[in-house]
C-alpha cells in the first residue's frame, strides 16, 4: 500500500488523533471542517506553518505506525526531522551488521552508489551530447571508495550543462512579456545547498523530502541511520541516509529544472503547488536495478533498497539494488 504524504501550509492548525485518526483541525475554522486521515495510511507529515500546534497523543500515534513528521524552517525548508524507534525484531542484529562490515564492503557499495549517480546525472542531459558521453564513460571507471573522486568531476560537468539554454531563453521570453525585463542566464547558475536563489530552493527542498523517506525506510528496516557508508561527519544523525539519497538526486534535479523552465519559482518562490509538485516524487515510479524488474512507488521501492543494503552488509549479496526509472522522455 503507497503511504500519503501529508502537507500542512496553508494555515494554522492543531493537529491531534482521535480513534487512531490524525485530526487536522484549522484553528481559525469551527471543529466540522476538521480533516481526518487514519495514521496507518500516513507514510510522511510534512508540517511548512509556524502556526501549527501538535498534540502529545497525536505525535505518538504517528510513531506507532511508522510515520515521519518532517519539520519545516522559516525559509520553508525542513529543519528537522522526527522518526519512530525502531520496533523492528531484529535491530540489534542490524546494528552488528553495520558495525561488522568490512571497509572493502562498504567501499564497493559507495562504489555501486556513485556510479548509479553519475549514469542518472547522464540521463539528464540531451542523447548525444558531450557532457552526457563524459558522464557514461566516468561512470564506467569509479574505482572502488570512489577514491578519484569522480562523484566531483561529474558535478563540475553535469551542473554546467544542466540547465538547456534554448529552454531558459524561452523562459525569458515568456516572463518578459508578462512581467516585464528578467535576466536569466543558464551559465551563471551554480549548485549551492545555502543558496537562496529560486532554483537552489527548490533543489534543496526536493533534496531534504528524499532525504525523510530514505531516514524512514532505513529506521523501518532495523538500520542506524547514524552509521553510514561512506558519509561520517559527527554532527550528522543521518549519514547512511545521506548516502543512499545520492542516486536519488538526479530525480529532484529533474523535476526541478521542468518546474523552473515552466515559470515556477521565479515570482511565487515555493508555493503551494510547487512544492506538491516535489513531494509527489515520493510516489514516482521507479524500478530497481539489479531487481526483479518490477515497478513501484519509489517510497515502496525504498524499503527494498534498505533490505538489499541489509543483505549485503551481511555478505548475502554484493550489488545493491537501487532505484531508477525511465529518463527516455527527458530533452524531447
Amino acid at each position: 500500500m503507497i503511504k500519503r504524504t501529508i502537507e500542512i501550509s496553508r494555515q494554522p492548525a492543531h493537529l491531534s488523533v482521535r480513534n487512531d485518526q490524525l485530526v487536522i483541525q484549522p484553528l481559525d475554522q469551527p471543529k466540522s471542517v476538521a480533516t481526518t486521515i487514519p495514521c496507518e495510511d500516513i507514510g510522511v507529515v510534512l508540517v511548512d506553518q509556524p502556526q501549527v500546534n501538535y498534540s502529545h497523543p497525536a505525535l505518538a500515534t504517528l510513531m506507532r505506525y511508522g510515520a515521519a513528521v518532517v519539520i519545516c524552517g522559516h525559509d520553508h525548508l525542513p529543519a528537522g526531522l522526527l522518526l519512530p524507534l525502531s520496533d523492528h525484531t531484529e535491530v540489534v542484529w542490524r546494528v552488528h551488521d553495520q558495525i561488522n562490515a568490512s571497509e572493502p564492503t562498504k567501499k564497493r557499495l559507495w562504489q555501486q552508489i556513485i556510479t548509479a549517480k553519475i549514469l542518472r546525472q547522464a540521463g539528464n542531459l540531451p542523447q548525444g551530447s558531450p557532457a552526457r558521453g563524459f558522464l557514461e564513460n566516468l561512470a564506467r571507471d569509479v574505482k572502488s571508495g570512489d577514491t578519484t573522486n569522480a562523484e566531483a568531476h561529474a558535478a563540475r560537468i553535469y551542473w554546467s550543462a544542466w540547465l538547456d539554454p534554448e529552454g531558459i531563453s524561452n523562459l525569458v521570453s515568456s516572463v518578459t512579456a508578462q512581467s516585464g525585463p528578467i535576466a536569466l542566464d543558464p551559465d551563471a547558475f551554480r549548485r549551492d545547498p545555502d543558496g537562496l536563489d529560486p532554483v537552489n530552493v527548490m533543489l534543496n527542498y526536493g533534496y531534504a523530502v528524499l532525504r525523510a523517506a530514505v531516514a524512514r525506510a532505513l529506521v523501518a528496516a532495523g538500520l542506524f541511520p547514524a552509521l553510514g557508508l561512506h558519509h561520517c561527519n559527527r554532527a550528522n544523525a543521518f549519514v547512511l541516509a545521506d548516502d543512499l539519497v545520492e542516486p536519488l538526486r538526479p530525480l529532484v534535479d529533474a523535476r526541478v529544472r521542468d518546474l523552473f523552465l515552466a515559470g515556477r519559482g521565479i515570482q511565487d518562490g515555493l508555493d503551494q503547488s510547487t512544492k506538491a509538485a516535489l513531494l509527489s516524487l515520493l510516489t514516482h515510479t521507479v524500478i530497481l536495478a539489479p531487481g526483479d524488474g518490477s515497478a513501484s512507488p519509489l517510497m515502496v521501492a525504498l524499503h527494498r533498497v534498505t533490505a538489499s543494503l541489509v543483505r549485503c552488509l551481511r555478505g548475502e549479496e554484493n550489488r545493491l539494488a537501487l532505484p531508477a526509472w525511465d529518463q527516455s522522455k527527458l530533452w524531447t
